[in-house]
């Protein structure tokens, strides 16, 4: 039986044996569950995953469409204008409420689809998101979701994971977790394998892992014992909130925007109503609710209700388009914040380069050879610089030092069908590679060193170091290191000579570092590699610690290449034109940051600040520092950190990559932070707000150009709905001020005229901000969206221009239709012979199609709308669909009698047309006159730069 839910003290994990947890486990630390037995279980004791709430039931989402005030309001008055009739008895059917509640309910619905569509989005983006871990499954190591884990399962952690599941350790190198999410305990907990007698408290158990807890040094392998609900995080998980999801900054402007609109537009209503109470004889209570209808008809047209769903989805969809281009948004936020950035703060390795390394040279005592052949594959040879030594010490010494850089690894190359397979940080893999150039294999060096201990890696220390027995010489121990070689010599007291050990004199540290120069100048990156014997009795394997790493013999040095990535330099120049300065800061040798820096075009000269530097400058010094450099080298987390906080201080909005444990503060301080998706930890993924799928640097670029555009689309959104609610107010409230100059009095409620009905401006907003408002909000991005310059952090959505043009473009909307109105009517300033119906029928047309104008109008505030009108598909195809449903309405009888429309000619739509396109020329002249008064002048338009082709410094 599996070891999931004990029955007594002696069936916990922790007080047996790891033989015995295997054995209860029925699991093989080398191969692992295979898939068919892990789906079999998977099956038995569920996902790994903590019980959520149940979902909300469909109808009420369905439900939830109808409970906004306005909306409860106009369906009271349409059941009152109902009862009404039947209590008078009229024969006619009321057509007016039957469309009221028709064009509800179609809205409900409309709204209920789109807020699906934002759910489905967003729970998309969560499973691109979601928690993945390292497991044997199979024989062979792999990656699944961490939800799929079972009982029994082999997984392998490593500095930085999150602990998935519940398990008990069965191998550990110095591994150590943070468990205050559990036990309050804020230090860190150092983890081994051997059982616990008696009885032992969580915090106590220190053969271990405990879901939701965090690996922080060492790595080890571990055998899965509950998931889910089972674990110790799932039986306290009752205990736990569920944090509230948190509005962004641009949902809580929206939010006041609409609150500031949705009390104009009722305080407008209720001067409709009583201005038409005051100037006009209404007598009846039909009568009376009629025009409290038409009030409440209003303020529904006007507010735009459904403007944060809409904005929810056009984030979601455009966060599953960055998705799918390997750009993982993780918060909602970073989406504004992107279209923001002005500093893109990046490391070097895999992320600017390929992260493909190859070993190319090695240095030792006696000379320098070197390495042939490229990629993973382990074809080349060693060739030697020196001829006639290559039976000599040089050669010795070669051996030697790939011996150890193999040995202090923890990589995985393996050949199968497909090819050569890796596994790990692609600098192990490629000394891996290079060992077995020389004809050092795996399999023949485990059979004499294997390893009984580590000092794992930390980006504090720049140093690794694995111990190991010898089969050759039973009597020692010998400990191999690697690391920067700078880093490296502080704790070495000899140098490897042939055979021998010498002294490591000061003249020959000098030499050294001379020659790790000369690699750095030929963009090698550098490392080093040292030993030293050790006595055969040591402390257990858990217990080494760093203090052993002294009295080194150093080997040599290995210069291995990175090559920058082709795609990095063009969006290196992409972000430049775009305004977004690019850095680099890197571990890496100075030199060889600055070989690559200028390569890429990130730096123009040779200036480089240092980690050491950092350290030594003032806050101030340092922000007077990050105003010119671009590289930064041999930097700790910490320099990071204070790196960013510098920046901010300077006024930039900083986007900052990061892949370790230790990254995490600096991730959640930047503006944007970025976490590495291949090689980055799972602490570092949680810390950020965007992870990249695929470690490129143009994968960032490429996700602040569809930021920008995210955003723009909004407004594009914002512009067109706010400004057609505005025209549709204006339309309404000066049409019944100015009644008796444009002809209305002496009909209608009351001896006065309405220039829309109720129904009529129901359908409006159900027609024209339904499918036109959604095929804006997913607008293809502007040509010139990575030509401008970032936007201030301080801009809101909705800047002064914007209101300004919302509020123009709606005063010419209400003007044409007024005007159209009073053309169609007997009296008024421009004389008609046309009956009432006829007049608000054209009204309604001309109101429908400046709406269907406006549209184009809205998609920037600067470009021509005639630039490229088709380019948005779907938008030409919800302006005809739009045109086909108010066609219908003219056209069809029973919709004539439902919205109190009339037959219009040919001559009819062309005058309506002619005077809504007003809307569209009137607003070209005004673009074009900004553009014209603009810095540059007339040439500066719409702009067609083409990053491909602008020269970068």
């Amino acid at each position: 039986m599996l070891v999931t839910a004990p029955n007594s003290k002696s069936d916990e994990p922790y007080r047996q044996s790891c033989a015995d947890v295997l054995s209860a486990a029925a699991a093989d630390p080398s191969i692992g569950l295979d898939q068919a037995e892990a789906k079999r279980r998977l099956t038995e004791y569920g996902p790994n995953e903590l019980d959520a709430p149940p979902p909300r039931p469909e109808w009420l989402k369905l439900l939830a469409q109808f409970t906004d005030i306005l909306v409860l309001l106009l369906l009271a008055a349409a059941t009152i204008s109902a009862a009404v009739w039947w209590r008078e008895g009229k024969t006619e059917v009321p057509y007016e409420a039957l469309a009221i509640f028709a064009i509800v309910v179609l809205n409900g619905l409309l709204g209920y689809v789109q807020e699906a569509r934002a759910e489905r989005a967003a729970a998309a983006l969560r499973q691109l998101s979601a928690m993945r871990s390292d497991v044997v499954r199979d024989g062979a190591q792999t990656s699944i979701a961490s939800a799929d884990l079972v009982p029994g399962d082999i997984i392998l952690v490593a500095e930085g994971d999150t602990i998935p599941a519940d398990a008990r350790l069965i191998q550990s190198a110095a591994l150590q977790t943070m468990e205050a999410a559990l036990t309050g305990e804020s230090l860190p907990v150092s983890k081994g394998i051997d059982a616990i007698s008696g009885r032992a408290e969580i915090g106590d158990q220190r053969n271990m892992l405990f879901s939701g807890t965090t690996a922080i040094y060492g790595h080890g392998r571990a055998v899965v014992t509950a998931t889910g609900m089972r674990t110790v995080m799932g039986r306290i998980s009752g205990m736990l909130e569920k944090a509230p999801d948190e509005a962004t900054p641009l949902q809580k402007e929206l939010g006041r925007v609409g609150k500031v609109l949705a009390i104009t537009v009722v305080l407008i209503a209720a001067a409709v109503i009583g201005t038409i109470l005051l100037l006009s004889e209404v007598r009846g209570l039909s009568r009376t609710v009629d025009v409290m209808l038409l009030g409440v008809a209003l303020a529904v047209a006007a507010v735009p209700e459904g403007l944060p769903a809409v904005v929810t989805a056009v984030l979601s969809l455009g966060m599953q388009r960055m998705a799918r281009n390997s750009a993982v948004i993780r918060r909602l936020s970073a989406v504004e914040t992107l279209g923001s950035a002005t500093v893109i703060a990046s490391d070097k390795t895999g992320t600017l380069t390929k992260n493909e390394m190859t070993v190319r040279r090695i240095i030792t005592a006696s000379g320098c050879a070197n390495l042939s052949g490229t990629g993973y594959a382990p074809n080349g040879q060693v060739e030697f610089r020196e001829a006639g030594r290559s039976n000599g010490l040089l050669q010795l010494e070669i051996v030697r030092a790939l011996t150890a850089a193999e040995r202090a690894n923890n990589a995985l190359l393996s050949e199968r069908a497909e090819g050569w397979v890796v596994h790990g940080d692609p600098t192990e893999v490629a000394l891996i590679v290079a060992a077995r150039k020389a004809g050092l294999l795996t399999e023949a060096l485990n059979a004499r060193f294997g390893r009984v201990g580590e000092v794992p890696f930390s980006s504090e220390r720049k140093l690794m170091s694995t111990i190991h027995s010898d089969a050759e010489r039973p009597e020692r121990l010998v400990l191999v290191t690697k690391g920067a070689p700078d880093v490296l010599l502080d704790h070495c007291t000899h140098e490897l000579v042939g055979s021998d050990a010498l002294p490591l004199t000061d003249a020959r540290r000098v030499e050294i570092m001379a020659s790790n120069e000369a690699l750095a100048e030929e963009a090698l990156r550098t490392l080093g590699v040292a030993f030293r014997s050790l006595p055969a009795k040591l402390p257990e394997a858990s217990q080494f610690e760093e203090a052993i790493e002294r009295e080194l013999v150093f080997i040599g040095l290995i210069g291995m290449i990175d090559p920058p990535r082709l795609e990095a330099r063009e969006a290196v120049g992409r972000a430049q034109v775009a305004g977004i300065r690019c850095l680099m800061i890197t571990g890496d040798h100075p030199k060889t940051a600055s070989v690559i820096a200028r390569e890429l075009g990130i730096s123009v000269d040779d200036q480089v600040v240092t980690g050491a530097q950092i350290q030594a400058m003032t806050d101030d010094e340092l922000d007077d520092a990050v105003r010119e450099v671009a590289v930064y080298a041999r930097v700790n987390p910490e320099h990071k950190l204070r790196i960013v906080l510098a920046l901010q201080r300077t006024g930039e909005t900083v986007a900052m990559t990061g892949d370790g444990v230790n990254d995490a503060p600096a991730l959640k301080a930047a503006d944007i932070g970025i976490a590495m998706g291949i090689t980055g930890t799972n602490v570092s993924k949680e810390a950020a707000d965007m992870v990249l799928a695929d470690d490129n640097f143009a994968t960032i670029v490429a996700a602040v150009e569809e930021g920008r555009a995210i955003f723009a689309n909004i407004r594009k959104f914002l512009r067109y709905l706010l400004s057609s609610n505005i025209g549709e107010v204006m339309t309404m409230f000066f049409g019944i001020i100015l009644a008796g100059t444009i002809g209305l009095s002496g009909a209608g409620i009351g001896g006065l005229a309405l220039p829309l009905l109720a129904t009529q401006l129901l359908w409006i907003n159900f027609v024209t901000d339904g499918a036109p408002a959604l095929a804006i909000g997913v607008d293809p991005a502007d040509d010139d969206v990575m030509s401008r310059p970032p936007r201030l952090r301080d801009e809101g959505v909705l800047t002064g221009r914007m209101w300004a043009g919302v509020v123009f473009v709606g005063a010419v909307m209400a003007t044409g239709t007024l005007l159209v109105l009073d053309g169609a009517l007997p009296g008024g300033l421009i004389e008609g012979s046309g009956t009432i119906a006829y007049g608000q029928t054209m009204a309604f047309t001309t109101l429908v199609m400046f709406q269907l104008f406006n549209v184009f109008n809205a998609r920037s505030d600067e470009l021509s709308a005639l630039r490229r009108p088709f380019r948005n598909r779907s938008l030409c195809f919800a302006v005809a669909l739009s045109l086909v449903m108010h066609a219908a309405v003219i056209y069809t009888p029973f919709l004539q009698k439902a919205f109190s429309t009339v037959f219009l000619s040919i001559s009819d739509w062309l005058l309506c047309i002619a005077v809504a396109s007003s809307v569209l020329w009137l607003r070209e002249i005004e673009k074009a006159v900004m553009r014209r008064l603009a810095p540059g002048g007339a040439d500066v338009g719409p702009r067609d730069l083409d990053p491909d082709q602008v020269e970068t410094s």
